[in-house]
């Protein structure tokens, strides 16, 4: 055993040198590379990310010192105190360009087994510590584990996989974000964050010291350096899972062995039982390798905190051992991880009855049924029937949330359900929805037979007319202005047989055209960039028509690419950038689109505020991961300006709206 009251003394010694002889802690890395001889890897970029978020955060450096005083004071009282195993949720952010990068559950589960016996000291290569290292060597008492459970309690792999088009990441965290091409952190105080890309420049890997930002905290490891001994990575002589032991050294609180001083000799690594030493050592030198007048041992190459290849390291000591445990002391900077449930699986979920209910574009005779999906759900079935009805007509078993109910009657009351069917089980059904169809309707836009006499078609709004004779044309006019430039027109609700056909500014050249047989629905979606005008001519396919009953037409547009099978939902992955908080028309008169990006699934409020403050109109949405886009109505607002805001998770926009008519 240690003495811990004599080393601990050195450790003052050795931070007081460190403190007030040179500056720590600001020197590492440029130029500095491994040579290999299939490539040249730089074998970790933590320092300079650390001096990076330096600069972008200012509270960082007190923070860091604060942390630092904690951890001295915690080795001092406790010299001989020992804890129970840690273990700490990982989640893997697999983010990859090509196949080669989206690496396999193997890999990563092996990557976990070597941090679990590289921190227990278990390792295989133990036995290569040289004797007199071997007397300071110890295992930690932190395991890891894969995730069982997610931030919402759900059941989890541990392993989120994004596709990305981004071809290399660096170390400006853009592989931290989903809006950047990379993945979104699971909460920092519950997970240790892994992220596995193609980093570029030839680096390895990096890491967030305790401290940082709650967003960006983890480590980043070149997707070909996860492994373990048993099972090789591609990055050779770093491909045996040391990348990631040494990254989650750094995560973990311990600083590079030679103090990250150049090679001056003043440097610290504030751990009071390694060498001091010149420099990081690269490849595998020959025991001992002297410096800084280090001798007889000379530098601990093998310290996994060193740059020395992977079949090098094998061994962290007592005193960086002391370092990692005072992070899970009572006011640690990561003691908040011991109470993490991201190890614990969850239990068996059952099959949740879907909610968020609603009905949707209803018409004459048809009308259809939407609910939020149930992630653990196979499938629904839908149930609908008139009001006063004892029995239910069902839909066929499908995977759709959104659902037509076909055949309805005019002018009646009816009610629907639905009901999850899971794998193993089936949620009772929904507590039902009661809607009222549209009755038998008249054509209020005609005369619209001819271009000349076309109705001015409103924006994200649904209207009904008829074809009421076999020569029956109806014409529109549709006019957009910028951002929102996209179209997409739904002609539903078929009496018979219609086509459209979307044609350019003089009339006379068809742009696009639906001709759908019989009573499917017909859609047009013109994606362009450029503001202008079209008609919009409706006709009958084969001379049938109906002179009571209704079709119903919507002119959607947006900011944001429309496609074939979302509904009015504008395409995320036909956006190159995530959208910002946007508002279109602006000037608005009766309603107003806001377009807007959201990091995950939740609840964002939208309220319109007068420029007082006082909230006018104020509502909720569910926002989908990517691109969002919903639809106010603000034709009760006097002519003005007011704010618009939206709360999306923690994050608040505001943009100004004028209300002119």
């Amino acid at each position: 055993m240690p003495n811990y009251t004599l080393i601990y003394s050195m450790l003052i010694v050795k931070n007081l040198y460190a403190r007030f002889a040179l500056p720590a802690l600001t020197a590492l890395l440029w130029g500095l590379t491994i040579p290999v001889v299939a490539q040249q890897y730089e074998r970790c970029a933590t320092t300079l990310y650390m001096e990076q978020l330096k600069t972008q955060d200012p509270g960082l450096e007190q923070r860091l010192r604060e942390i630092e005083e904690f951890t001295e004071a915690y080795i001092a009282q406790n010299p001989n105190s020992s804890r129970g195993i840690i273990t700490i949720p990982v989640v893997f952010h697999v983010v990859y360009n090509t196949a080669a990068q989206n690496i396999s559950d193997a890999q990563i589960h092996a990557q976990i087994e070597q941090l679990n016996a590289d921190f227990a000291r278990l390792n295989d290569d133990a036995v290569n510590t040289p004797a007199p290292f071997a007397s300071v060597s110890a295992g930690t008492n932190i395991r890891f584990c894969l995730a069982t459970r997610d931030p919402n309690g759900l059941p989890t792999t541990g392993i989120i996989r994004r596709a990305t088009t981004v071809s290399s990441f660096s170390t400006n965290n853009a592989v931290k974000y989903n809006s950047s091409g990379g993945s979104n952190a699971w909460p920092a105080s519950s997970y240790l964050n892994v992220w596995s890309c193609n980093l570029g420049g030839g680096l390895l890997g990096y890491a967030q010291f305790p401290g940082g930002p709650p967003a960006t905290d983890g480590i980043v490891l070149l997707y070909s350096s996860i492994g373990s001994l048993n099972t090789h990575g591609t990055a050779a002589p770093y491909h045996l899972g040391r990348t990631a032991t040494h990254e989650v050294g750094h995560w973990l609180n311990l600083y590079h062995i030679w103090g990250d001083d150049g090679t001056s000799c003043s440097g610290t690594d504030y751990v009071f039982d390694t060498p001091n030493q010149a420099g990081p050592n690269s490849n595998c030198p020959t025991f001992p390798k002297i410096s800084c007048s280090n001798g007889p041992n000379g530098d601990m190459f093998m310290n996994y905190m060193d740059y020395t290849s992977d079949d090098c390291m094998n061994m962290f000591t007592a005193g960086q051992v002391a370092r990692m445990s005072a992070l899970f002391a009572t006011g640690g900077a990561r003691a908040s991880l011991l109470n993490s449930l991201g190890c614990v699986t969850p239990p068996p979920v059952g099959c949740p009855t879907p909610v968020t209910i609603t009905t949707l574009s209803i018409g004459t005779d048809i009308a259809y049924a939407n609910w939020k999906p149930v992630s653990v759900a196979v499938g629904y079935i839908l149930q609908y029937k008139p009001l006063t009805s004892p029995t239910w007509t069902n839909s066929l078993h499908t995977k759709d949330t959104i659902l037509p109910m076909y055949g309805l009657l005019p002018g009646t009351n009816y009610q629907w359900r639905v009901q999850a069917i899971c794998a193993n089980d089936t949620s009772p059904f929904s507590t039902p929805v009661a809607f009222s169809t549209l009755g038998n309707c008249t054509d209020n836009y005609e005369p619209n037979n001819t271009p000349a006499t076309a109705y001015a078609a409103p924006l994200n709004t649904n209207l009904s007319a008829q074809i009421s004779s076999s020569g029956d044309r109806d014409w529109y006019l549709i006019t957009t202005t910028l951002p929102a430039t996209k179209i997409r027109i739904d002609l539903t609700n078929l009496p018979a047989d219609y086509d459209m056909f979307l044609l350019n500014a003089s009339g006379n050249a068809k742009i696009a055209s639906s001709e759908n047989p019989g009573l499917r629905p017909e859609t047009i979606i013109h994606n362009t960039s450029s503001p202008g005008t079209y008609y919009l001519r409706i006709h009958s396919a084969n001379g049938a028509f109906n002179n009571t009953r209704c079709y119903n037409l919507q002119v959607s547009v947006s900011a944001l690419n429309f496609r074939e099978g979302d509904g009015d939902t504008p395409s995320p992955d036909e956006v190159s950038e995530p959208t910002p908080f946007l508002l279109f028309p602006n000037p608005a008169a009766e309603r107003v689109s806001i377009a807007y990006y959201s990091d995950e699934a939740q609840t964002s409020r939208i309220a319109v505020c007068s420029m007082s403050g006082q909230v006018l109109h104020a509502q909720v949405h569910e926002s989908q991961i990517g691109n969002n886009e919903v639809t106010l109505n603000i034709s009760s607002l006097p002519n003005g300006v007011y704010l618009v805001a939206l709360q999306n998770g923690t994050n608040t926009r505001r943009v100004r709206l004028v209300v002119a008519r």
